[in-house]
């Protein structure tokens, strides 16, 4: 069938609006016909050619929409059914059957190479293949091909124009906290940038109980929404030593925090996080600048310290989202005000914002 998606050509080049060619599903495809697709700093990863992708390929990895069509074998979604996208997962190794998708063996190839677990293509231009199947969806498209393990069905009613930015960034950063991290009642967090992981750990530690919420950034305006999402204290970096923010993330906490979440990747910001924990704390990194970190064991040893990874939040997405949405429902995880739309056609420009953090978190409508 015909679609319109927006292709990476090559690595560098601005995204392209383009007719392709999509296959019919499968008998374990699940044709969506795609009303919303967030976006994420991974897609201009990719675009840049950061990430083990092959050119051309359709980006696009926090869709939304409606079933049009499902494979004989598919038997948890109909067409009609509203659903949200979530990364895919081989869904065969120890730890995706363990329920830790995030951690699957077969990450890379089932995330970036973009195409089906047997090699082929999902969608053609002029009878070239292009690779649809980033994230396991290609998301950047009017429709997408994907399977039951990637989709959450939601009720009839859901609001996929903020609902798509939710499957990505801000469940790893709300999962790191709900999780991976200990962050509750008689606890003190603190984040290291406020965008929308940040501030999606930001709203789960608000919602764990957390007595204290520290949020830490260079962008006022990022501060002052981590504050009124419930933020004890935020604190500005801009023109400061790492030292000085290291020395009042342990005053404000009264002797260091407990939990301290890294969204930024760099390996100074890292060490002065763990400089910052408590006995006992725990500081955890998402994401990685590709630069080594240098710890000194004993800033680790003496005070019982942990650094630690944690991969997408460290979640079973098909459990996890709907916990995050019932959480939402009960007005305790208030994600929708990170949201801006853009329309589809303006996608470009909705990445370019979310690099220079004029939106929070943009959501293209189709």
């Amino acid at each position: 069938m015909k679609i319109q998606a927006a292709v990476a050509w090559k690595a560098g080049a601005p995204l392209a609006i383009e007719e392709l060619d999509l296959d019919e599903p499968r008998d374990d495809e699940i044709l969506v016909r795609v009303e919303a697709v967030g976006v994420c700093h991974t897609d201009e990863s990719a675009r840049l050619g950061k990430l083990p992708v092959v050119y051309p390929i359709v980006l696009g990895h926090e869709g939304a929409g409606v079933v049009e069509r499902a494979g004989q074998d598919v038997t948890s979604v109909k067409p009609g059914d509203r659903v949200l996208f979530t990364p895919d997962y081989c869904g065969r190794c120890r730890y995706c059957r363990l329920g830790y998708t995030p951690y699957c063996e077969q990450v890379i190839a089932v995330t970036f190479t973009g195409t089906r677990p047997d090699g082929s293509p999902r969608a053609h231009h002029d009878g070239n293949p292009v690779r649809a199947s980033f994230f396991g969806q290609s998301s950047f498209a009017t429709r997408a091909l994907v399977t039951e393990r990637n989709v959450v069905p939601v009720p009839a009613d859901a609001p996929l124009s903020y609902l798509a930015g939710l499957t990505c960034g801000v469940q790893t950063g709300a999962g790191a906290i709900l999780n991976a991290m200990p962050a509750g009642p008689g606890r003190s967090v603190a984040v290291v940038g406020t965008g929308a992981v940040g501030l999606s750990a930001v709203m789960a530690a608000v919602a764990q109980g957390a007595d204290e919420v520290v949020a830490i950034d260079r962008v006022p305006h990022r501060l002052a929404l981590a504050a009124s999402l419930g933020a004890t204290q935020a604190i500005d970096t801009s023109g400061r030593e790492l030292a000085d923010v290291t020395a009042e993330v342990v005053k404000v906490t009264g002797g260091g925090a407990d939990t301290i979440l890294d969204t930024t990747g760099n390996p100074q910001v890292i060490e002065a996080a763990v400089d910052a924990l408590a006995t006992h704390g725990t500081a955890s990194v998402i994401t990685s600048s590709g630069a080594p970190v240098t710890i000194a064991p004993g800033a680790l040893l003496l005070r019982g310290r942990s650094l630690r990874g944690v991969m997408g939040g460290h979640v079973n997405p098909t459990v996890f989202i709907p916990r995050l949405l019932d959480l939402h429902r009960r007005g305790k995880f208030p994600f929708d005000r990170l949201v801006r739309n853009y329309p589809f056609t303006e996608v470009n420009r909705a990445i370019a914002d979310s690099l220079s953090g004029a939106t929070i978190k943009p959501v293209l409508v189709l």
